[in-house]
């Protein structure tokens, strides 16, 4: 059922002499009588509204003031002084802090024109060895995802309230299934500087939309790295030996004996040239644009690994070879070859032998703190010695005593404890 709010003035249609018919408003206010002609119903009742405002200014506390402000200004300025009622201070103050702490932006680029500026500062990083193939890889990706979400939108759009479902996003395959808080964190990090850059370098913005949201604090007592047992890496070198008459030795034996971060894109295997192995003083120079965190350090060359080298001498066998990405994946799934394991069995195996968490450090290019959370105590001292025991068969002088004393050796199984998979940067 409708309801009529009351009104003390009309609105009737009404004909006039030349047959055309108009819509009238007629009542008294203030004494005089009120009557106008619209050539619409709709103008008319714009007029009653207004005419029933001036009529409720004269019966309530409301009182017509003289002003060179329009009708539109006079409303909003009602609404500001109701908005700022019972403050401390007045309207005047809190307009002067605006206007001195208020800073519009620079302009209203495209988030697609943004992010393409971002990606182009972070292509330069990757070129001058800032950071990893793989590190771009993922950057690219969460942006391409970024677009996806906001096809459309202006950089200035994305606010806290939008940006924080986005960061807490399920997969495409799987939407209800939350992420976990290590992932939103790497997303909020990728973020995050992409919105800082946009403030501080390009004042794009005037504040980052995820200042206000914290990333999620993670537990840190992980597990022991996934490790290969002597007796699995002593498998993996042989059957290694057996391809390609020897050619991938030298990759094999680099990652698996001295720790050699082993992407073959962007690792430090990738980089490192053959002149920087010297056998002669028994030291690996890892200089700092072949280092993935841009510091140089000496890995010790062992008895075993320079026996592979010298039985596959790099001036003949390079340390990648060009059927290597062909074959690198078969082999890794018939040995549960993860990306890290043979880096995480040297690092394990060194301390293991060595029992010097600062030595092993230095060496891998990691810190103490992860040296003891991760690595110390994953496999035994008798284990460590059956793995820098490993020497070649096929080449050279076989030296298959050395091989065979590793079967009575207890198997270390490759450590899965911990929910959570090492970092790279490990």
């Amino acid at each position: 059922m409708k309801t009529h709010t009351a009104s003390n003035f009309t609105v009737k249609p009404f004909k006039n002499r030349n047959g055309v018919t108009s819509w009238r408003v007629s009542g008294w206010l203030h004494g005089l009588r009120i009557r106008k002609n619209f050539k619409n119903k709709q103008d008319a009742f714009v007029e009653r509204g207004a005419l029933d405002l001036k009529l409720m200014q004269t019966q309530s506390s409301l009182r017509p003031v003289t002003t060179s402000l329009s009708d539109e200004q006079v409303r909003e300025a009602e609404i500001l002084f109701q908005k700022f009622a019972g403050k401390p201070r007045t309207l005047a103050f809190y307009a002067d802090h605006g206007l001195t702490h208020y800073k519009e932006p620079a302009s209203q680029i495209s988030l697609a024109d943004a992010v393409k500026a971002y990606l182009e500062i972070r292509r330069d990083d990757e070129k001058r060895n800032v950071i990893g193939k793989r590190q771009l890889r993922t950057i690219e990706s969460e942006f391409n995802e970024l677009q996806r979400h906001f096809p459309t939108q202006n950089l200035s759009d994305l606010t806290t309230d939008l940006l924080r479902p986005y960061l807490n996003r399920g997969n495409l395959a799987r939407p209800q299934i939350h992420p976990a808080r290590k992932t939103v964190n790497l997303r909020y990090g990728h973020l995050f500087t992409f919105f800082r850059f946009a403030v501080v370098t390009k004042e794009w913005l005037v504040k980052n939309p995820l200042a206000k949201i914290s990333r999620h604090k993670l537990e840190h007592s992980r597990g022991s790295a996934p490790t290969l047992s002597a007796q699995k890496a002593a498998e993996l070198m042989a059957h290694v030996e057996t391809l390609h008459d020897g050619a991938f030795v030298p990759y094999y034996a680099l990652c698996l004996f001295a720790g050699i971060r082993p992407s073959v894109q962007d690792g430090e295997i990738s980089r490192l040239p053959a002149k920087d192995v010297r056998l002669d003083t028994r030291t690996i120079h890892i200089e700092p644009d072949v280092s993935k965190v841009d510091m140089k350090r000496n890995i010790d060359i062992q008895p075993n690994l320079a026996a592979w080298l010298e039985a596959y001498p790099l001036d003949k066998f390079p340390i990648i070879h060009k059927s290597l990405a062909k074959s690198r994946a078969t082999i890794a799934k018939q040995f549960g070859l993860s990306h890290d394991v043979m880096r995480h069995t040297f690092i394990s195996m060194h301390v293991a032998k060595f029992r010097s968490m600062g030595d092993t450090a230095l060496q891998a290019g990691n810190s103490e703190r992860i040296i003891r959370r991760h690595y110390l105590n994953v496999t035994t001292p008798q284990e460590a010695e059956a793995f820098f025991n490993i020497m070649p068969a096929l080449r050279g002088k076989p030296r298959t005593e050395t091989n065979a004393a590793i079967a009575p050796i207890a198997v270390v199984a490759a450590s899965t404890h911990g929910a959570e998979t090492l970092p790279a940067a490990a």
